[in-house]
């Protein structure tokens, strides 16, 4: 997995928002969809480094793009 530093959730979506993605759903977690791809941010502070790590892989950015995201 990707190193990614921990951030707080609500940031995590700003992020995934600014690269095309939308929220389908929430809950417990925050689902986020941008057509082709579906990830789920769990919604606590801060997300730890292995999940966002784990987040960014599946939403198909590089660790590098989603920190310029950030």
């Amino acid at each position: 997995m990707p190193r990614i530093p921990g951030i707080p959730h609500l940031r995590a979506v700003k992020a995934l928002e600014r690269a095309g993605f939308q929220v389908a759903r929430q809950g417990k977690h925050i689902v986020m969809t941008d057509g082709r791809r579906i990830v789920t941010i769990p919604r606590h502070d801060p997300v730890d480094s292995f999940t966002m790590g784990g987040i960014v892989q599946d939403a198909g950015l590089t660790p590098r793009r989603f920190r310029e995201l950030l």
